[in-house]
């Protein structure tokens, strides 16, 4: 049966039904966003990525420590979970077309600085600009994303959106690491040419950018005729239940060794491939592009296989929550050997140890399944801004790790690969141990159906007692 809303809107049975009503033009717009916000996170990590990439010229010209160099890596993430969670809860209340156009803004603006001959100093302030601008980048693309689909066809896009991130180290590494190395460019002018591309994208987006029809429950946004699935019709629930749940909690957890081992990545592995590995300067980034490929190529797949398995009548807990628990296993098992590798072994662990955990936005869209639209940005954005701490702190600690092992670089950026290769040893160690305990947390205990069955109940047992009581 169809009923007719006060404002004009049809509502239909979940499924094909629903599908079928919406439209050519309006799927064609989802898909049209959704690329538009996978261009969104390319940028995202093309920026997170470049920190590693520069490390030796920049740590050679600004006279910079190994350990002092991790501080600044650390640094994009002192504002990244404080922005992330406030502006996770101004997403239910604003156009997400504005607030991704805000923040690409940001991205674009701190780039010059550096560009214009900043120092070590210029470099710290604007990376923690640049982390308050894209800590709520994740969850504000999901946000948007998912107010184009229903809810049984939200792993495919979710998981596009996650290779954002991917393609944009796998695209960008090697030709930033081209320009870094080009006499005629150098350094500081690959930050220029991302602030270059990321005011062009926010022009894009400003005239592109819009909220879909499933940004609420009756699909106001657009005026159209919506179906209304199981996750639209959940009510709502106390935000502290939420985020007092145990999958909530191994669900930040588990993004919290996502978020280590990707800070720890991105400005630190660059350097491992260089220094350990013997791979020369402009050969740096095609190696380090080697990982965010095969995670661009594991989303995908997962992402595919997701959609499968959900429209089959699937779970989430199977089709989101495990594929994600056991990629950290695998990426855990990888890191844990590659200090004992070489050779063409350690070039395969590498790929895949540090690919694998690149599937980290799976967690958020398994939690996503638990609240209604109206709670899910607030509840997305405070677990990714929680998460985060784990990328304050895991450069700096492998950074200590390095010194500890007797490597202090000199001013020119050089340095022992016996010593490095000893203190990154450690550091991918304890890296590969996070991954595999919350791998399997995750396999074990997010339950995205369970818990939403346990809120609800929750919930209308409290408002009962509640009532009977007055």
């Amino acid at each position: 049966m169809e009923t007719l809303a006060n404002d004009g809107v049809t509502h239909g049975t979940r499924g094909t039904q629903g599908r079928s009503v919406e439209g050519a033009a309006t799927r064609r717009k989802a898909w049209g966003i959704t690329a538009m916000l996978t261009l969104f996170m390319v940028f995202n990590f093309a920026d997170k990525a470049l920190l590693g990439l520069v490390a030796r010229p920049a740590m050679a010209e600004l006279g910079l420590s190994p350990f002092a160099f991790g501080f600044i890596g650390s640094s994009f993430f002192f504002l990244f979970s404080l922005s992330a969670i406030v502006v996770g809860f101004v997403a239910d209340r604003m156009s997400s077309r504005w607030l991704v156009f805000a923040l690409a803004l940001i991205w674009a603006a701190v780039q010059f600085p550096i560009l214009a001959g900043g120092g070590a100093t210029a470099l710290l302030v604007c990376r923690i600009i640049l982390g308050a601008g894209e800590g709520p980048a994740l969850p504000i693309a999901l946000h948007a994303t998912h107010s184009w689909f229903p809810a049984e066809d939200r792993a495919l896009p979710s998981n596009l959106i996650a290779v954002g991130p991917t393609i944009g180290a796998a695209v960008a590494a090697p030709a930033l690491s081209w320009i870094i190395a080009s006499p005629a460019l150098g350094w500081r002018w690959a930050f220029g040419l991302l602030g270059i591309a990321g005011l062009l994208w926010g022009i894009a987006w400003a005239c592109i950018g819009k909220d879909g029809p499933y940004r609420n429950l009756h699909g106001a946004s657009e005026g159209m005729a919506v179906a209304s699935s199981a996750t639209e019709k959940l009510a709502t629930v106390p935000l502290r239940r939420v985020f007092g749940c145990r999958m909530w909690l191994i669900a930040t957890l588990a993004g919290f060794a996502c978020f280590w081992a990707q800070a720890a990545m991105t400005t630190w592995v660059p350097q491992y491939i260089g220094g350990v590995l013997g791979v020369p300067q402009t050969r740096v980034g095609l190696v380090y592009a080697l990982p965010w490929a095969f995670g661009t190529l594991l989303l995908i797949a997962l992402g595919f296989a997701g959609r499968r398995i959900m429209r089959g009548g699937g779970s989430a807990r199977v089709a989101v929550a495990g594929l994600f628990g056991m990629s950290l296993l695998v990426s855990g098992v990888c890191l844990l050997g590659l200090p004992h590798a070489s050779g063409v072994w350690a070039l395969a662990l590498t790929t895949v140890g540090w690919g694998a955990f690149l599937v980290f936005p799976m967690a958020p869209t398994a939690v996503a399944y638990a609240v209604n639209p109206g709670q899910r940005a607030a509840v997305i954005s405070t677990m990714v801004g929680i998460a985060s701490i784990g990328g304050v702190v895991s450069p700096a600690v492998f950074g200590w790790f390095v010194q500890r092992a007797g490597d202090a670089l000199a001013a020119q950026g050089h340095s022992s690969p016996l010593q490095l290769a000893a203190g990154l040893g450690d550091a991918f160690t304890l890296t590969g141990l996070l991954l595999v305990g919350t791998g399997l947390a995750a396999v074990l205990w997010i339950r995205p159906e369970q818990t939403a069955a346990m809120l609800q109940q929750r919930t209308y047992a409290h408002r009962s007692s509640t009532s009977i009581a007055s």
